[in-house]
């Protein structure tokens, strides 16, 4: 028997008929007949599929050639459920004490009851209420947008995805961390300031533009690939609007790939949010400038010569970026002994 794309043969006449076999039970079929062509080895098997002996044979005692149902997974619902020990007048008082105060928790309204004499548990209360929720007795009032705390997962996009946990980052290049900074100079002027950093060289690039827009961000785009005297391997961006669109489409053009921060999580961001520090305290703070942004970005660009050039830094044993990437080329270089 083979199995091809995940499916055993007759799957599309059994699907027919209403009914067709989950993935998990095609990755067990795939067990069941690895084993029976290789003269029921069970260890050859469990070592090709990297499984235990010990789930092999549950499912193989399970296994019913003639019903392929038999390798689903069964139902984790236990036999006895448990039923709720609260009376009908303890989950009434619950949820008129929820609909007088509808924005007070379960620990709160423990405490309203304890004044009444009712000796409740926290947990108690709080399963009621999921109770009176469930059977639409309890309606509480909308949260606003603004104070709606949802979590966010990473929307569909069609280039960025989350950072592999073994992304290699060992020479310039493999990470690159990108990020936007908002600047009030004087009042009406809202400029925003694009960082890159390379997470090894510490190399950096920077402009301003009026607004950080997803083309704005394409853009920078363009201008850091042109001035990183590496191929970048890989970009770090956190969840900004920015940094999707016209961005991430300019992304996948070039076969760059693109890593999504998760939500409330700048730390991981760590070396661009130090960057954005440097810049304020050693451009921003001390040069004179004009709030023009094709002025701004001359004079960016000669700071941006002098730092990756002229200033030394601490976490590269006081060599400049521009020194450390000679190094790890002529290092590179160097031909091997044999």
């Amino acid at each position: 028997m083979q199995i091809r794309w995940g499916k055993p043969p007759g799957t599309r006449q059994l699907a027919g008929s209403g009914w067709e076999l989950s993935r998990g039970a095609c990755q067990r079929l795939q067990w069941m007949t690895h084993y029976l062509q290789h003269k029921r080895n069970a260890a050859f098997t469990c070592r090709h599929f990297g499984i235990s002996r010990q789930t092999f044979y549950r499912w193989w005692r399970r296994y019913d050639p003639h019903n392929l149902a038999s390798l689903e997974d069964r139902s984790h619902r236990p036999h006895r459920l448990r039923q709720p020990t609260w009376t009908a007048q303890l989950a009434e008082r619950v949820g008129t004490l929820r609909k007088q105060y509808p924005r007070w928790g379960k620990d709160k309204l423990v405490r309203l009851l304890a004044r009444e004499n009712r000796s409740v548990s926290t947990s108690m209360v709080g399963r009621i209420l999921a109770h009176l929720k469930r059977q639409g007795a309890l309606h509480e009032p909308p949260r606003s947008a603004v104070m709606r705390r949802v979590r966010r997962k990473l929307r569909h996009r069609p280039w960025a995805t989350r950072k592999p946990r073994f992304w290699p980052i060992s020479q310039p290049g493999d990470l690159v961390e990108i990020d936007t900074k908002e600047l009030r100079p004087t009042r009406g002027v809202v400029l925003k300031h694009f960082s890159a950093r390379d997470v090894i060289s510490r190399w950096d690039v920077v402009e301003v533009h009026e607004r950080a827009t997803s083309l704005a961000a394409a853009h920078f785009l363009d201008v850091l690939l042109e001035r990183m005297p590496f191929r970048i391997a890989a970009l770090q961006v956190d969840g900004g609007s920015e940094f999707a669109a016209e961005f991430e489409e300019a992304c996948q053009q070039r076969a760059v790939p693109l890593f999504v921060l998760p939500r409330c999580s700048p730390k991981l961001n760590g070396h661009v949010e130090r960057a954005h520090r440097t810049h304020n305290e050693e451009f921003y703070e001390v040069t004179p400038q004009v709030w023009s942004v094709p002025v701004l970005n001359r004079q960016l660009r000669e700071w941006e010569q002098t730092y990756n050039s002229v200033r030394p830094h601490q976490a590269l044993g006081y060599l400049t970026p521009l020194e450390f990437i000679q190094q790890w080329k002529a290092q590179r270089e160097e031909p091997k002994c044999h």
